[in-house]
């Protein structure tokens, strides 16, 4: 399958800023906090090293780092071991694609049990960013470039930040589609895609499910069940549908990755009009404070940031104000029906997100089938 229709590489919450007197308490209390002669927890600066001074960090700390991205299958990750490899031979990386559902828990788990195994995690769960910073389990950095990265994709404090976005539509084959080819998700519903349309589980996948969630609320309860009657072949992972339509196997594909740009001459993923959504984010990453390869983690998110690397965003946006992959294509904020803001305050909202999956559970079935990375365990990457 192409990479443009792979999923995962990488938004938005705002750290609350409390007023009047609280403010001043809280500022007080952050600085008598601070170590003597060392930068306050809201004051940590941006880095000034450059790539090849962090080389040398991260080799003199052993030479070894351990990603764990979250993602569909694991030839997701063979772009950035390629180009890690290629730009840092001496510095070993590790890294372990699987569902961010499955990252998270794990490395909750290893740090309860003292056997943590990644140094970074890259994870489409933005809601553990907001909790682990609050548990006080990320390391607080800002890479060289965190000034110019979008107000949403980053904590003010640096605990954490989006290194790449990730967009999910729904795409089609641009021949079997034919000159009435689907403008918005509304259209999905007509009869002649009846047994044409593959699609990842909402139920499945959190960013799926707030696509469908969107759907839902601006087409109705009447349009899921409409859909439902086309009878989708649903799948795990949301490379599937790229895969299928890719394939030639379905004509349409729902809850996949790509942008504007990134359409192939045979495939094209759609980006609708006016007030018919479509859904994007910032994929989180932070280094956890217990990590055991913090030089290499800083290298890391700093070589992710580089103008270098955000220039060639895989989907054609950037995480960076001061950086346009392509010109002919806008900042994925200055698109309303992207839903930027929505996607990090619905993961947020634990219970409506349980409540939604079972409810299209009602509609589309229970999910079946293994997970497409495999069953990765407790310590993968150890």
């Amino acid at each position: 399958m192409r990479s443009n229709f792979s999923r995962r590489r990488l938004l938005t919450t705002g750290a609350g800023v409390a007023l009047g007197g609280a403010a001043a308490v809280a500022t007080q209390s952050t600085a008598s906090a601070a170590p003597a002669g060392g930068t306050s927890l809201t004051g940590v600066r941006e880095e000034t090293r450059s790539l090849d001074e962090l080389y040398e960090a991260a080799i003199a700390e052993g030479g070894r780092l351990v990603l764990y991205q979250g993602g569909d299958v694991d030839s997701q990750a063979a772009g950035v071991r390629t180009a890690w490899a290629a730009r840092f031979p001496k510095v070993e990386l590790t890294a372990v694609v699987d569902y961010s559902k499955y990252h998270d828990v794990r490395v909750d788990n290893q740090l309860a049990t003292g056997t943590l195994v990644p140094d970074v995690v890259q994870l489409q769960t933005l809601q553990d960013f907001t909790r682990w910073k609050r548990e006080g389990k990320l390391l607080r950095y800002k890479p060289a470039g965190f000034s110019k990265v979008h107000k949403g994709f980053k904590d003010p404090d640096g605990a954490w930040t989006a290194l790449m976005v990730i967009a999910f539509s729904f795409m089609y084959d641009i021949q079997g589609a034919g000159a009435d080819a689907p403008k918005t998700a509304l259209d999905l519903i007509d009869p002649r895609w009846k047994g044409a349309i593959a699609s990842s589980y909402p139920n499945d996948d959190d960013a799926v499910l707030y696509l469908y969630h969107l759907y839902q609320q601006r087409y109705g309860w009447d349009w899921v069940a409409k859909f439902a009657a086309q009878q989708p072949q649903f799948a795990r992972g949301t490379n599937t549908p790229g895969a299928a339509v890719n394939g030639g196997t379905k004509t349409i594909g729902v809850g996949g990755s790509g942008s504007l740009l990134s359409s192939s001459s045979t495939v094209k993923w759609v980006v609708p009009e006016g007030d018919h959504p479509f859904m994007a984010w910032g994929q989180r990453a932070a280094i956890l404070k217990k990590a055991a390869h913090p030089a290499a983690a800083k290298l890391y998110l700093n070589w992710q940031l580089s103008e270098e690397r955000q220039k060639a965003a895989f989907n054609g946006w950037s995480v960076r104000t001061d950086v346009t992959p392509n010109p002919s294509l806008k900042p994925v904020w200055e698109f309303p029906n992207a839903h930027v803001d929505g996607f990090p305050a619905f993961m947020e909202d634990r219970a409506t997100v349980e409540r939604l999956k079972q409810t299209f559970s009602l509609y589309f079935g229970e999910v079946q089938g293994a997970p497409s990375p495999g069953w990765l365990g407790l310590h993968p990457g150890a």
